[in-house]
């Protein structure tokens, strides 16, 4: 099993708005190198476009990082292709993969956050239907390099060449999902690998929606091998269980409830927390031992994990702090999982 971690780039620290964007990214970038020398497997930048978060550029970033680390592959998590242009999305990955020598991939998704879709002139009704015919034309434009095509929601390509190439051929997409089993069935169905979000709850609970998946993967002709299947979870690790937690929880109830006020969720509370800290739960916060086994429950329970992505900056935790988890993950979690 890989292991790696996700950001959203947060602009802000647990006290409040960050006085400085510029220094938070330079910090995200040494904590990216940090991953690297770790020997972590994968690092993700997710995509937003609002005054929280500093990612609205991830392949910025990401050709940043490739610049400064050696193997870690570079990911979006995730990239939302339904607000998007395919061909640019394609020609920003590729020149990523290119400067990494070929660590480059996308997770791309339809997008949990919907502030892309006014800001790029998208109509949410269209939600699905921007997001089925985006990932036809991604695949399309992976698969050749002149691409005849035409849609609803871009204008015709008629042969036109899409430059530059990656250094990858296939350059490796995931689709990122949270509880939709169209989504589930939309993998399956393209064979593509499989990135569930699981912010909450019992990840066990995914399981038929993973086993859909699975199922319609194998019926449409592709081999198991393809058919991949990824946890992004929120999580961080300290050298005990209370440190992790005493540490993690005011950030992440900030999150919770800035997000809550928006969809009608409950307001997070420390019970709440430890319950989604317990053995079932979806936190992977705790000591490393803890966490390593409770990874390994929820990959039995899924039926096998082929990568578990941890973010960790939902919390705000100063970067020192974060750098510290960083090693840690690296020393004492990945190389349990490594051979699971």
């Amino acid at each position: 099993m890989e292991v790696g971690i996700d950001s959203f780039a947060a602009a802000y620290t647990s006290s409040g708005l960050a006085e400085s964007p510029a220094d938070r990214l330079r910090d995200l970038i040494a904590q990216i190198e940090q991953a690297d020398r770790a020997g972590l497997d994968a690092f993700g930048i997710g995509e937003h476009h609002r005054r929280e978060y500093l990612d609205s550029a991830p392949a910025v970033i990401l050709g940043a990082a490739a610049a400064r680390t050696r193997r870690i592959r570079l990911t979006s998590a995730v990239t939302v292709l339904s607000a998007a242009d395919p061909v640019r999305v394609f020609q920003e990955f590729a020149t990523v993969d290119l400067l990494s020598h070929g660590r480059a991939e996308m997770v791309v998704g339809r997008g949990s956050s919907i502030e892309a879709f006014p800001l790029f002139g998208y109509d949410l009704d269209d939600y699905d239907a921007l997001f089925e015919e985006k990932i036809g034309l991604l695949l399309t434009i992976r698969d050749h390099e002149h691409v005849r095509w035409s849609g609803r929601f871009r204008p015709a390509l008629t042969g036109q060449g899409v430059y530059p190439r990656p250094a990858q051929n296939p350059l490796p997409i995931w689709i990122g999902v949270g509880g939709t089993p169209e989504s589930f069935v939309r993998a399956g169905r393209l064979g593509l690998p499989l990135m569930v979000a699981v912010i909450g709850g019992e990840p066990r609970r995914f399981r038929p929606l993973v086993d859909l998946y699975r199922e319609t993967g194998a019926r449409a002709g592709h081999p198991p091998e393809r058919l991949q299947v990824g946890m992004h979870a929120l999580g961080y690790v300290a050298p005990t269980t209370q440190e992790a937690a005493d540490a993690f929880f005011p950030g992440y109830a900030a999150a919770i409830d800035s997000v809550a006020r928006e969809r009608g969720w409950p307001r997070a509370t420390r019970a709440s927390f430890e319950a989604q800290r317990g053995p079932l739960g979806a936190l992977l916060v705790g000591s490393p031992d803890e966490v390593t086994d409770k990874v390994r429950r929820h990959a039995e329970a899924l039926g096998g994990l082929a990568r578990v992505t941890f973010q960790m900056n939902v919390a705000s935790l100063p970067h020192a702090q974060l750098m510290k988890a960083i090693e840690l993950l690296g020393a004492q979690v990945a190389p349990h999982l490594g051979a699971a």
